[in-house]
């Protein structure tokens, strides 16, 4: 319904009174059956509390403390190698591409970063590290589908080539 514009003091009087009516049916229903209706929703919340039992985890056992090597027994080797992240280490070629030139330029880190998203995680991780890397892992290269670029029906147009009086073809004819 449209808002009048051009209300004169009758109009308003009647909307201030059926506004007032209204609010006095919400406030007599309230007074009448709010209590009972929010006893009730408080049984059944508590009823739904008591119904369920809580979950209880299985305790886990703490484990075992491994006993520590001393310092001394440790490979010199160990000392002085890279720990194995999660990344493969970057190809010394493509780790030059940072010091060579500027990334406005479209060299330096943007070329790197290029570079890197074009090779397939397969290359740069050991193991999926995310869920989505699960998909499609070590598949190797997806060969395209070969999709015609015109449907096979395809209607040129609604209406005959010839037109609706167009001359027969005199093989067409019934003799």
């Amino acid at each position: 319904m449209a808002r009048q514009l051009s209300m004169d003091t009758q109009q308003q009087d009647f909307w201030k009174e059926v506004y007032l009516k209204e609010l006095l049916v919400r406030f007599n229903w309230h007074q009448r059956y709010g209590a009972p209706v929010r006893a009730r929703q408080e049984q059944l919340r508590q009823g739904r509390q008591t119904a369920q039992p809580p979950l209880k985890l299985p305790a886990i056992p703490a484990p075992a403390p491994e006993a520590q090597k001393p310092p001394e027994e440790e490979p010199a080797e160990a000392a002085g190698s890279v720990q194995e992240g999660e990344m493969k280490p970057v190809a010394p070629e493509v780790r030059q591409l940072l010091y060579q030139g500027i990334s406005h330029d479209g060299e330096g880190r943007r070329r790197y970063l290029h570079r890197r998203t074009a090779s397939p995680p397969e290359d740069k991780y050991h193991s999926p590290v995310t869920t989505n890397f699960v998909y499609g892992w070590q598949m190797g290269k997806v060969t395209n589908v070969y999709v015609s670029p015109t449907p096979k029906c395809r209607i040129e147009s609604f209406f005959r080539k010839n037109g609706a009086f167009s001359l027969l073809d005199p093989r067409d004819v019934a003799l």
